[in-house]
C-alpha cells in the first residue's frame, strides 16, 4: 500500500520566460534557461529531494521529519535566489553576443511558493511523480494576484498553513487570499526576494584567514551539509553535545525570529557564562560567531564543505583569540593548550555519533 506523505512542497518559478521565448531565439534561450535551471536544482539538493523539471520550474520535496530547523528552508530559498541572481548577471555581463536572447537575461526573475501539506509518491515505468491535492494546490498558486497588487517581481509566497508549521515569527509579509476552483480561499504571505538579496549580498562578510587564526582544526562528518549545518545550528542540538556540562539558550534573534547577524545564544557552565554573538551568517557555507567567557573573548569561524559527493562534510573551525591582553600573549596560551588537548576533536566525534544515532531507525 502506498504510503502518505508529510512534508513541504516547494515550487521555484523563472518568471517572465513565456514572454522572454516568445522575443528571442530559441537555441541560445534554451542554453540560458539549461544554466538557470542547473543552478536551482544545484541550490534545492541541498534539503529537498528534486519531484520535476517542469520547463521553466523546479518543483520538490522535503519530508517533515527531515526538517531538523524549519528557519532552513526560508534560508535555502534565499539562498537559491541569491544563486539564481549571480548566475543570470554574471552571465548578462559575460556575453559577447547580440541576440536578443543574450541580451535580455535580465528581463527573468525567480518567485518561489513553499506549502506544507500530504503528498504520494508515485513511481510509475521508474518516473517518479508527486500527487495529491496540495500537490496541486501549490501549482494552482502560481496563478495569482501578487505581483499585480504590490508590484513585485521576485517573491516567495508561503501558504498558511506553510507559515503555522514552519512556527516562525514573521515581519514584513503581505496577506493576500487567492481563490481557485474546487481548492477554496488559500490564505498566502509573501515577501519581496529584491531587498532581501539586496541586504544578504551587501552584508560585511566577517572570516578568519588561515593566517589569522590561532587554532585550525577539521574533521570529515559522516553527514550531508545540510543536515549537518541543521543539527549543529539548533540550540536543543548542541545541548547534546554538552554531556550535562552546560545549558545554551537563545537569548536574541533577527527579525522574523531566525537566527542570523546580530542573534545572541548564551551558554550556563561549571566555569561560569559564555554568551556568543553572531557576526557573520552565510547558511550551509559558513557562521562566525564572537564569544566573551569571563576575562577571555575570542572568535570561532565554522566552515562547512560537502565532500563524497555530497554524503560526508568537511567541518573547520577557526579561532582567533581577542582577549585577555596583552592578546599575543593569550595567543600563545590558547595553541599551548590546544597542542595538549583539542576540545574540538571530542566535540565533532560527540556530533558524528549524535547524527548517527539520529539516523537509526527506531525498534519501537
Amino acid at each position: 500500500m502506498t504510503e502518505t506523505k508529510h512534508g513541504y512542497l516547494v515550487l521555484a518559478d523563472i518568471s517572465g520566460y513565456t514572454s522572454y521565448l516568445a522575443q528571442v531565439e530559441l537555441d541560445h534561450a534554451h542554453g540560458i534557461l539549461t544554466d538557470l535551471l542547473e543552478t536551482i536544482v544545484g541550490q534545492f539538493k541541498t534539503i529537498f529531494t528534486i519531484s520535476k523539471l517542469e520547463g521553466d520550474a523546479v518543483f520538490a520535496n522535503v519530508d517533515a521529519e527531515r526538517v531538523i530547523r524549519p528557519e532552513s528552508l526560508l534560508e535555502l530559498i534565499e539562498n537559491t535566489y541569491i544563486a539564481f541572481r549571480r548566475k543570470r548577471d554574471s552571465s548578462q555581463r559575460a556575453t559577447t553576443c547580440t541576440c536578443r536572447a543574450c541580451q535580455n537575461i535580465s528581463a527573468l526573475e525567480l518567485k518561489f511558493f513553499l506549502h506544507h501539506g500530504d503528498y504520494i509518491v508515485q513511481n510509475i515505468s521508474g518516473i517518479r511523480e508527486l500527487v495529491g491535492s496540495d500537490v496541486n494546490l501549490i501549482h494552482r498558486l502560481t496563478k495569482n494576484h501578487i505581483t499585480e497588487n504590490t508590484g513585485w517581481k521576485a517573491y516567495a509566497l508561503l501558504t498558511q498553513v506553510a507559515v503555522e508549521c514552519l512556527n516562525m515569527q514573521f515581519d514584513g509579509l503581505h496577506p493576500q487570499d487567492e481563490t481557485y476552483e474546487h481548492l477554496g480561499t488559500v490564505p498566502t504571505w509573501t515577501f519581496d526576494l529584491i531587498p532581501r538579496h539586496q541586504a544578504l549580498t551587501s552584508a560585511q562578510r566577517v572570516t578568519i584567514p588561515p593566517e589569522e587564526a590561532d587554532v585550525i582544526t577539521s574533521r570529515e562528518i559522516n553527514a550531508p551539509l545540510a543536515s549537518l549545518w541543521d543539527w549543529m545550528m539548533d540550540i536543543q542540538n548542541r545541548n547534546k553535545t554538552m554531556g550535562g556540562m552546560g545549558h545554551w539558550t537563545a537569548i536574541s534573534r533577527g527579525k522574523g525570529d531566525r537566527s542570523g547577524v546580530g542573534s545572541i545564544n548564551h551558554c550556563a557552565h561549571g566555569k561560569g557564562i559564555s554568551q556568543e554573538t553572531i557576526l557573520d551568517w552565510r547558511p550551509f557555507e559558513y557562521a562566525t560567531v564572537e564569544t566573551v567567557d569571563g576575562q577571555a573573548m575570542f572568535r570561532e569561524m565554522l566552515m562547512f564543505e560537502p565532500t563524497d559527493e555530497g554524503r560526508r562534510t568537511k567541518l573547520e573551525v577557526r579561532v582567533k583569540m581577542l582577549k585577555p591582553r596583552p592578546v599575543f600573549l593569550a595567543r600563545l596560551m590558547v595553541k599551548m593548550e590546544f597542542r595538549k588537548k583539542n576540545p574540538y576533536k571530542m566535540w565533532f566525534e560527540i556530533i558524528e555519533e549524535l547524527l548517527a544515532e539520529a539516523d537509526r531507525p527506531s525498534l519501537l
